[in-house]
This record gives C-alpha cells, sequence and structure tokens, in this order.
C-alpha cells in the first residue's frame, strides 16, 4: 500500500520550523541548498530538544515581514497538498515575529489572510494555533492567549505552550491556560517530551488539556495512561522528531505502536518539516516499515484527529465524511 496519496489530517506541525528552500530562496536570494541544509534542518540526532530548538532560529529570524510571513504561510499550503492533507493545524508564535518592528496583531492578521489565501488555492481546511513559550513571561503568555480569544472567529483554533519544556516551569504560565478556560478557548500543551510522566500529568490536571503536544513520556507511568486512556486524551505524536531530540534512542524503540495497541487516542504529525526534514508521507512509510502499520491504523489515528480537532461540530462532521469518502477507495 503507497500512503502518499492517503487523505491525512495533520494537528502538529510549526509554521516556522517548516521554511522550505523554496520559500527560503524566495526570501533570501543568495541561499545555496548547502547553506539551507547545514542551517535550516537539524541533526538526525540532537543531545536533547533545547539543542534541537535552536535550529528553527534560520526560520525564525528569516519570519520577520508581512511579505516572509505571507509566503512561508502560501508555501506550507503548498507542501500539505503534496500530502494530501486534508485538514491541519498550524502552530505560531506571533510574538517570536516581532523583531523588525511588525505588532503581536500584525503578525496575527498576516498569518490570517495568508491561510485564507491558501486554502482558497488549494482547498485545504484548517486553523491556527498560537503558541506561548515556555521561556516567555505571564505577561507575554496572557498576551498571545488573548489573541487567540480575539480571534478566534477568524481562524484561530486554540491555544498551546511550547519550547523548553525541561528548562521552565509551567507556572508561569498558569494564568494564561486559566483565561484560556473562562474564555472557552480550546488548549493543547507540549508536555511529556523533554521531560516525563510528571510533565503529562500536570499538563492534564493542572492545565486541564485534553491535548498533548507528544505525551509520549507517559508511557513511563502506567497508572497514568489508564488514566489518559480513560479521558480519551489526544496524543499528538510526531515520531522522526522524538528520535532526533533523543528522546527515544531508535523508532523501534518509539511507544507509538503500544499506544495504539493499548486504545489510545493519537495521531501522525511532523512537529517541524524542516527541522526534521520529513513529510506526513515519510511517517506514515516509518509506521508502515517499523511497526507494520496498515490502511485501518491510519484511518483510526486520522478519525480521532478530527474527533478533537479544533472546529465546529458542523464543520468536523463535514470534514469526516469527506475523510470517509476518500478512504473507502483505500479499503
Amino acid at each position: 500500500m503507497d500512503v502518499k496519496n492517503l487523505p491525512k489530517v495533520e494537528l502538529h506541525v510549526h509554521l516556522d520550523c517548516s521554511v522550505s528552500f523554496d520559500a527560503a530562496r524566495q526570501l533570501q536570494p543568495s541561499l545555496t541548498r548547502q547553506q539551507f541544509r547545514d542551517t535550516f534542518i537539524a541533526p538526525a540526532k540532537c543531545h536533547d530538544l533545547a539543542d534541537y530548538l535552536t535550529r528553527a532560529d534560520q526560520g525564525i529570524q528569516l519570519m520577520q515581514s508581512r511579505e516572509a510571513l505571507r509566503v512561508v504561510t502560501l508555501d506550507l499550503f503548498r507542501q500539505f497538498q503534496r500530502d494530501h492533507v486534508l485538514y491541519a493545524e498550524i502552530r505560531l508564535a506571533p510574538l517570536l515575529h516581532v523583531q523588525d518592528g511588525l505588532t503581536p496583531t500584525e503578525v496575527a492578521e498576516t498569518v490570517l489572510e495568508a491561510g485564507r489565501e491558501g486554502e482558497r488555492q488549494t482547498g485545504i481546511t484548517h486553523r491556527f494555533i498560537f503558541c506561548t513559550l515556555r521561556r516567555f513571561s505571564a505577561e507575554q503568555s496572557m498576551q498571545t492567549v488573548k489573541l487567540v480569544h480575539r480571534y478566534q472567529a477568524d481562524g484561530v483554533g486554540g491555544f498551546d505552550i511550547a519550547g523548553d519544556e525541561a528548562g521552565y516551569s509551567l507556572d508561569t504560565h498558569l494564568p494564561a491556560f486559566a483565561y484560556a478556560h473562562e474564555q472557552g478557548i480550546p488548549v493543547t500543551m507540549h508536555a511529556g517530551e523533554a521531560v516525563g510522566a510528571e510533565s503529562v500529568r500536570r499538563a492534564v490536571k493542572e492545565g486541564q488539556t485534553l491535548r498533548l503536544g507528544h505525551g509520549v513520556r507517559a508511557i513511563e507511568d502506567p497508572q497514568l495512561l489508564e488514566s489518559l486512556r480513560e479521558y480519551r486524551v489526544h496524543f499528538e505524536i510526531c515520531p522522526t522528531s522524538n528520535i532526533q531530540t533523543n528522546v527515544f534512542r531508535a523508532m523501534p524503540e518509539h511507544p507509538v505502536d503500544k499506544l495504539y495497541r493499548a486504545g489510545h487516542s493519537l495521531s501522525i504529525n511532523t512537529d517541524g518539516r524542516t527541522l526534521s526534514n520529513v513529510t506526513l508521507t515519510n511517517e506514515y512509510r516509518t509506521l508502515q516499515r517499523v511497526f507494520g502499520w496498515q490502511t485501518g491504523h491510519f484511518l483510526r489515528c486520522n478519525q480521532e484527529a478530527l474527533r478533537v480537532a479544533f472546529l465546529p461540530p458542523e464543520e468536523r462532521a463535514a470534514l469526516r465524511q469527506k475523510l470517509s469518502e476518500k478512504w473507502a477507495r483505500y479499503s
């Protein structure tokens, strides 16, 4: 089975970590392919998450103007199109893109307009997820979640926290997540990646999230795992990224198959298409090769992704119908 043409859902992909060579070259014409490989793509094995994240700096530095944000956003839609993505949620930390004078509001409005343009061009339904970062202050986190609230009706689906999980406490950011819940803003949280099961427990208990960015180190605590399964907490799993960031030594050690067979809700995602030098099709092929996954595995993952997608019920139902019709050709 060739998975390339299968319709796909992607819930966890960072815009600034997915700047393709074509987009970077358009914005920086002197850039060579070798320079791009050396500076935009992370090594296959980094020391840890913090080491991996340093490789995102090139994309962030490039994305400091309205034009750059538009170019990179539209290019990501073309990447989705080649991957046969049906629905995507795109992560962005607006406060990272104000170095050359844009305001957070201008950043938000620029990517939202580019997203609408990308959807018109490709037919791919999408939402943005605005992220705060672990290293940000409480004020910056509150500023970010209030941007989500302001633009919730214009294409921002939810709120997230990303960044160096091991280096910074969640405590600083809990008021922003409390605000999100008060305002009915959906949330997801990076947890259980650089830090173990306790990070996941705090995300679910104190952050009140039913979606985990990665979450894979919950495997270290069987009691926690059972609770997550009972409450159908969703794992946004990014297999290649987890190997790169040294969460697991090699793909056969990754718990994605164990989680799937134990009945957990999960989806397969790329995290950073450029940073990890991967497509969603690549990820599917890896799971085929390493764990013997078949069509049914991927269908269930995509159905679960749509179940937890940050969408109104009627839009989610329409996409589920579309997914079912398209997948029927491969059953």
